[in-house]
């Protein structure tokens, strides 16, 4: 399959809009702004109705046909969109997608959008069966050294300019939230009527943060402690921080866990999948603690909630996302949250 990085698509599909997209990754906010080009991009060629389809261990993938066949009494061509959270549409979901990629309609444009995507899953049936017809836009975090430039470059679309040690001390702040990041950046704008930021004014912006960081709700919920979790979730909610920035911190935690377990699962040594998923020092004894009670099932069920809260901050599940976000914490702090009933309840928002 082709690939594309981020930063050709926009170029790469408005001179050649493929029939078939894919964009994967674990960081929300850049595989957002990808989906959000592409889009962008298919409605200037004419693609008008969008049709989204979430995809959980109990969707039909015979309505991935239907879509591709039906006919829009609104418009001439559509986007249909796959959400595969965990980047494994099964054997039902390889068989549809392949049969998909053999005769592409030029009316239609698919994308699937999914988590990383590990290398057994680039060597599956379902994903070479793309290889003619798609394209794969993989999304990689930023890596530290390369943060404070990501940040210089995102103030600077904003209209600001900052010096280095303002830089370095969002950078240290954020430890690697970009959706925390853009936040900062926009109280910046307000703060800043003139567009320049000194690390003074930054210290202060930071200094206002949420003294409930999101990290700290993730830590203590890998270490089991559920009351102290929920207490962190409280004070967030009360701040005003915003929800996509907590469920960030837990989703990459949960992508985090999954991919030790595959690699310990693979025969090697903890240690060294801990290192080879980006766990480091005091978090590797948090993480080690939270895999011998989560086993791969918990964790695609927390995956799966994740998907949820996603969904719900959105609009696109009529849920509060507040109360599904307590769910997703009490389950990775490894308490049933919903039995007994009276453990929610005591713990509720």
């Amino acid at each position: 399959m082709a690939k594309v990085r981020p930063d050709q698509l926009a170029r790469a599909a408005s001179q050649s809009l493929a029939p078939i997209y894919l964009i994967s990754g674990d960081e929300p906010l850049l595989v957002q702004e990808a989906c959000d080009s592409l889009r962008h991009i298919a409605r200037e060629q004419g693609f008008s109705e969008r049709e989204l389809h979430h995809v959980d261990p109990s969707f039909d993938w015979g309505q991935l046909h239907t879509a591709a066949t039906s006919l829009s009494l609104f418009a001439s061509k559509k986007l249909i969109e796959l959400r595969l959270p965990t980047g494994k549409p099964g054997d039902k979901g390889a068989r549809a997608l392949g049969e998909y990629a053999q005769t592409p309609s030029d009316d239609n444009l698919l994308l699937i959008v999914s988590g990383k995507l590990d290398s057994s899953t680039t060597r599956s049936k379902w994903y070479k069966a793309l290889d003619n017809a798609g394209v794969h836009v993989p999304i990689w975090p930023i890596d530290p050294p390369q943060l404070p430039r990501w940040i210089e470059q995102r103030m600077q679309k904003a209209g600001l300019s900052a010096d280095s040690g303002a830089i370095d001390l969002l950078a240290s702040r954020i430890e690697g939230n970009l959706l925390a990041a853009v936040q900062e950046i926009e109280k910046l704008k307000l703060l800043a009527p003139e567009g320049r930021v000194d690390a003074e004014l930054m210290a202060s912006v930071v200094a206002d943060s949420a003294r409930y960081d999101v990290f700290g709700l993730a830590d203590r919920a890998l270490a089991g402690d559920a009351r102290g979790a929920v207490k962190s979730l409280q004070g967030l909610k009360t701040e005003g921080t915003e929800a996509p920035a907590i469920l960030w911190a837990l989703t990459r935690d949960i992508r985090q866990l999954l991919q030790v377990t595959s690699l310990i699962e693979q025969g090697k040594h903890p240690d060294w999948a801990m290192k080879q998923a980006k766990v480091w020092g005091k978090r590797q004894g948090l993480f080690g603690g939270a895999l011998r009670r989560l086993k791969r099932p918990h964790l695609e069920l927390l995956l799966r909630q994740a998907n949820g809260v996603d969904r719900a901050i959105k609009g696109m599940r009529n849920a509060d996302p507040w109360d599904d976000m307590l769910d997703l914490v009490l389950t990775l702090s490894g308490t049933a949250s919903l039995q007994p009933a009276n453990i929610r309840l005591g713990l509720k928002l």
